[in-house]
C-alpha cells in the first residue's frame, strides 16, 4: 500500500476518515473479502458497508494507475531530453488521465507526418518566425528556405511546410484541447439522422424517434445514448457532433492572434483552423462520444445490477408444497411438484390447449386436479412464456373446483430454458427432459429465488436494459459483485446448498465449493462448522472467510445456525452469561433480556467491540434469520384478468418486473406488463426510477390508457385524486 496514494484517496473521499480508508486497504492486502470485512471487521473499518469498501478499493486502484502512468510519461519525455521543470510539474499536478495524455501528446512516438517531414527539411525556424508576427513579407522570408535537395521547391512549398508544423503544434497543445473539450461538452449537441437506406433496414421502426433527432450533450440521457449507438452500429442512423463554430473561432483568434497584425496573421489563422478541423475536432468528438457511451454503459450496468440484486433478494415462499407449471401448446404443459424443502417429487405432462386432440384437452383438468390433490399442492408457479395466459385461465378454472385454497403466481421464467439445457441441470436431473427441468426451475424460483436464479447466467434473467450492448467484462464484474453481496447477506444452508450457490460464498472458489458438496455426499450432512476444515483444499484463510456465512440448521452447536463467526463464540457465551441465559434460550422470547446487557462491560471483558456484540445479540435473538423475510412477498392470485377487462382509472396491484431509466414495467396479471413512466411513479420530480421502486416490489397502480392491438399499457402510481390535485 502506497502512503502517497492513500493520501490522495483520502482527499477524494472526504466523508470517510483516513484511518477507515487505511484499515480497508490493509484488510484487503491481508486477503480478506469484501463481505467478510463488512460483516466481521466493523470495529476496524468504523462500520463501513460493502459499497463503501468497494469504492475505497476502486478509488485506490484508479489513482494508483494514474500515478503509474504519470511516472511512465515523465520517464519517456526525460529520455527524449525534452522534460522541463514546468512540464514535469504540470504532469505531477494532473488529476485526470486525459490531462496526462494531452501533455504527453507532443512527445508521443508517431509515424512520419507532414510536420516531421517539414522539420527534417529545416522549416522549423520559419514556423517560429511566423509566430512572432513580423511586419515583413512572408513570401520573401519563405524564399530563404527553398531547398531542392529537401523537396522545398519554392516559397509556397516552404510556407506549406511551416503551416504543417504550426497546425500539428496547435493540434497537440494540451491547454487548447482541454478548452475545446470543455466548450464542446457544455455547448455541443448530438445530431442524429436516418441514413439513406436506414429506413429499409429498420423495418419495425425501432429507431423512428431518432430519424431526425438533436439533443445537447448535457441533456442526453443514457438510454438514448445506448439506443443511438445501437442504431448507428446497425447502419440505420448517422451520428455527428455539432458545436458553435463561431465561438471556437473567437477563442482561437484571441489565443493565437490577439492584437497582432501583419502579413503572418493569415498564415497562423489558416494553421489553427486546419489544426481544429483535422486534429482537434475529430479527436474531441471521439473522446466525448466515448465519454457519453462510458457513462451510459455504467448507468445501464448499475441499473442491471440493482435489478438483479432485488430479484435475488425476493422473499422466499418457505414451507409450501409448490407445483412448477411450464406452459406450452403443441408439446403439452410440463408440471413438476416440489416438497416444502424444494426436493423434486413427481412430474406430469398435460395437454389443455389446442392443437392437442379433444380427448387430451378434456382429460387435462381431471389429471391436473388429481395431481394437485395427490401431493396437497399449496402454491402453483406458472411460467410467463408461450401459452402462459391460457394456462393461467385453465389453472383458475380448476382451482375453483377445489374445496381448499390454492394460489398461483406468474413467475418470470426468463433463463429457465438456458438453465434446463445446462451441464448443471443435466447433472442434477439426468433422467428428465429439458422442459421438465424447466418446470422444476420455475417452481423453485418461487420457493427460493436466490438459490435457483444463481444457477442461471445473470444476463438471461430479463431484468436489464441494453445488457448485450455494454462492455461484457465490466457487466460480468458488476454482476459477480451483486451476486456475492446477495448470497453473503442471506447466508446459505451448508447441508442443502448447491455448488453454484457455494461458489459465491466469501472465500470459496469453484473447486472448493465442489469439494464441499463432494465431502457432504461422501460423509453425510455436516453437524458442525469445524468439520469444514476436513474438506480438501479448504485452508485456514478460506475457512475464516467463509464459515460465518454457512449455516447448519440442526447442528450440535446452536451458534452454527447464526451469522456469529466462530471466532466470536466465546463472546456469545459471555453475553448469554451476562443475561443469565443458557444456549437453550437462544431464539426464544427469553433472549430479549439480552437487550438489557451492558455491552461496554462485555466488550471490556472479552476484547470484542460493541458493534460486533450488537450483531451477536441480534443473531442470538433470531438464529437462522433470513434478511429476505422483510422483502415483499410474491403477489398471490386466485383469478384471472384479461386486457379487455381493463378500464382507464382501474386500480390494480402488480409486481415490478423490471426497472429502466425511463420507468418501471409492472406485471398486473394480464399478458403484457404495463409501463409506469418515471413521471408517473410519484408526484415529486425523480431523476432515477430506482429512487421509487425496485424489482419484486408489490405496487398499487391505476390504468391510464391501453392499446390492445399494440399490446401497450400505460399505468400510473399517482392516485387519481392526487392527479386531480396536481392539475388544479
Amino acid at each position: 500500500m502506497d502512503n502517497q496514494i492513500l493520501d490522495l484517496v483520502a482527499k477524494t473521499m472526504t466523508t470517510l476518515k483516513p484511518q477507515q480508508i487505511k484499515a480497508v486497504l490493509s484488510l484487503m492486502d491481508e486477503g480478506n473479502t469484501v463481505p467478510f470485512i463488512a460483516r466481521y471487521r466493523k470495529e476496524r473499518t468504523g462500520d463501513l458497508d460493502e459499497v463503501e469498501i468497494r469504492d475505497i478499493k476502486a478509488n485506490y486502484d484508479r489513482l494508483a494507475a494514474l500515478e503509474s502512468r504519470k511516472a511512465d510519461v515523465i520517464k519517456i519525455i526525460e529520455e527524449q531530453q525534452h522534460l522541463t521543470p514546468a512540464l514535469k510539474q504540470a504532469i505531477l499536478k494532473a488529476d485526470k488521465l486525459q490531462t496526462v495524455e494531452d501533455l504527453y501528446l507532443p512527445y508521443k512516438q508517431k509515424r512520419q507526418t507532414k510536420a516531421t517531414v517539414a522539420k527534417a527539411a529545416g522549416l522549423q525556424p520559419l514556423a517560429a518566425w511566423l509566430l512572432r508576427f513580423p511586419q515583413s513579407d512572408v513570401r520573401v522570408q519563405a524564399q530563404q528556405y527553398v531547398n531542392a535537395d529537401k523537396d522545398v521547391a519554392d516559397a509556397d512549398a516552404a510556407l506549406a511546410g511551416a503551416h504543417e508544423i504550426l497546425a500539428e503544434a496547435f493540434g497537440e497543445n494540451a491547454q487548447l484541447r482541454d478548452w475545446v473539450r470543455n466548450y464542446t461538452r457544455n455547448k455541443g449537441s448530438l445530431v442524429v439522422k436516418v441514413k439513406s437506406k436506414g429506413k429499409a433496414l429498420d423495418e419495425q421502426g425501432v429507431y423512428q424517434q431518432y430519424y431526425d433527432f438533436t439533443s445537447t450533450l448535457k441533456q442526453l440521457v443514457s438510454y438514448r445514448v445506448l439506443a443511438i449507438n445501437r442504431g448507428e452500429k446497425e447502419k440505420v442512423l448517422r451520428v455527428s457532433l455539432d458545436v458553435d463554430q463561431a465561438g471556437i473561432d473567437r477563442y482561437l483568434h484571441f489565443r493565437f492572434i490577439g492584437q497582432h497584425q501583419g502579413p503572418a496573421v493569415a498564415v497562423v489563422e489558416a494553421a489553427y483552423q486546419d489544426a481544429y478541423k483535422r486534429f482537434i475536432a475529430p479527436a474531441i468528438e471521439r473522446e466525448l462520444r466515448n465519454e457519453l457511451s462510458d457513462a451510459a454503459n455504467e448507468q445501464a450496468i448499475n441499473v442491471f445490477g440493482d435489478n438483479l440484486y432485488h430479484l435475488l433478494m425476493q422473499a422466499p415462499l418457505k414451507g409450501r408444497v409448490v407445483l412448477g407449471f411450464d406452459p406450452a401448446y403443441r408439446t403439452g404443459c410440463k408440471l413438476a411438484v416440489m416438497d416444502a424443502n424444494g426436493k423434486f417429487l413427481d412430474k406430469l405432462v398435460i395437454y389443455p390447449h389446442k392443437p392437442a386432440p379433444t380427448a387430451k384437452r378434456e382429460a387435462a383438468a381431471g389429471e391436473f386436479k388429481a395431481f394437485l390433490e395427490k401431493y396437497q399442492v399449496e402454491m402453483i408457479a406458472i411460467g410467463n412464456g408461450t401459452a402462459s395466459r391460457e394456462s393461467e385461465e385453465f389453472v383458475v378454472n380448476v382451482l375453483k373446483t377445489l374445496d381448499r385454497p390454492v394460489y398461483y403466481v406468474i413467475v418470470n421464467e426468463a433463463g429457465a430454458s438456458v438453465y434446463s439445457a445446462s451441464d448443471n441441470a443435466r447433472a442434477e436431473f439426468p433422467d428428465l427432459h429439458v422442459e421438465q427441468r424447466s418446470a422444476i426451475s420455475i417452481g423453485r424460483r418461487l420457493q427460493d429465488p436466490l438459490a435457483e436464479l444463481i444457477k442461471i447466467d445473470p444476463q438471461a434473467v430479463g431484468v436489464g436494459q441494453y445488457q448485450h450492448d455494454v462492455p461484457q467484462k465490466a457487466l460480468n464484474a458488476q454482476l459477480d459483485v451483486v451476486i456475492e453481496t446477495a448470497v453473503n447477506q442471506v447466508g446459505v444452508n451448508l447441508n442443502t446448498a448447491s455448488p453454484e450457490l457455494l461458489t459465491h460464498i466469501s472465500g470459496l472458489s469453484k473447486t472448493i465449493a465442489q469439494n464441499v458438496v463432494a465431502y457432504r455426499n461422501d460423509n453425510g450432512e455436516f453437524s458442525s462448522r469445524p468439520q469444514l476444515k476436513k474438506v480438501p483444499r479448504l485452508g485456514p484463510k478460506a475457512y475464516e472467510q467463509a464459515v460465518g456465512f454457512l449455516r447448519i440448521i440442526h447442528g450440535r452447536n446452536v451458534f452454527d445456525n447464526t451469522d456469529i463467526h466462530p471466532e466470536s463464540y466465546p463472546a456469545a457465551k459471555a453475553l448469554l452469561a451476562a443475561a443469565k441465559l443458557e444456549t437453550k434460550d437462544v431464539g426464544t422470547p427469553a433472549a430479549q433480556s439480552l437487550n438489557q446487557v451492558d455491552l461496554t462491560a462485555v466488550a471490556s471483558e472479552t476484547g470484542v467491540g460493541e458493534l460486533t456484540l450488537k450483531d451477536i445479540v441480534a443473531s442470538l435473538q433470531k438464529p437462522g434469520r433470513d434478511v429476505r423475510d422483510t422483502m415483499p412477498a410474491p403477489l398471490l392470485r386466485q383469478d384471472v384478468l384479461k386486457m379487455a377487462d381493463l378500464k382507464p382509472g382501474m386500480q390494480l396491484q402488480g409486481t415490478v418486473r423490471n426497472v429502466v431509466d425511463f420507468g418501471a414495467f409492472v406485471d398486473i396479471g394480464v399478458k403484457q406488463d404495463g409501463l409506469v413512466h418515471v413521471s408517473k411513479l410519484t408526484d415529486k420530480f425523480l431523476k432515477d426510477p430506482r429512487q421509487a421502486v425496485a424489482v419484486g416490489d408489490i405496487v398499487t397502480v391505476w390504468v391510464e390508457e391501453f392499446d390492445e392491438q399494440r399490446q401497450r399499457i400505460a399505468l400510473t402510481m399517482i392516485a387519481p385524486k392526487d392527479q386531480d390535485h396536481d392539475q388544479h
